[in-house]
């Protein structure tokens, strides 16, 4: 059983906008580059055909992970968000009550996930302890390193 995927439409573009250019331009590259390397004389040797064989297998690896991606994919309906409790596609600011530094998020699906651009996945353990706490609540996040609290300075969307 597949897990649905929350993604936004524009993610859900790009997700698809991937998987054409790898089926597309990718596959035949990857051909290529095997018939090129085949040519070159006896297989059992020929460390370019099986480098080239490997990198097939990593291209429809990604491929068949897209497509299982974009088939259990939901778009998050952006007019029925509200910002009562967070929840997926709000950007929250919070405060780390043990050094008190300040930091806004927006919390995405996994595959949307990017923390240089404050881009944070609703599966990892911040998004997971800020999800459904209201604005003034301390939500205390499980970590490696144990447990942090943060208080909702905010909930926009």
């Amino acid at each position: 059983m597949s897990k649905t995927h929350y993604l936004t439409a524009e993610g859900l573009e790009k997700l698809k906008e991937e998987l054409n250019q790898l089926m597309s331009v990718e596959r035949e590259a990857a051909a290529r580059a095997i018939a090129e390397a085949r040519d070159k004389g006896d297989l059992s040797e020929n460390a370019e055909y099986d480098a080239a064989k490997d990198a097939q297998g990593l291209l429809e690896l990604r491929i068949a992970n897209l497509q299982t991606l974009i088939a259990n994919a939901r778009v998050v309906d952006e007019s029925r968000l509200n910002t009562k409790v967070v929840q997926i596609m709000n950007k929250v600011r919070i405060r780390n009550c043990k050094n008190n530094s300040i930091m806004e998020v927006t919390l995405v699906g996994e595959s949307e996930a990017n923390l240089a651009e404050g881009r944070l996945a609703v599966s990892s353990p911040i998004g997971k302890g800020l999800l459904g706490k209201k604005k003034g609540e301390i939500a205390p996040v499980n970590t490696p390193s144990g447990i942090i609290q943060f208080e909702i300075l905010d909930i926009s969307i």
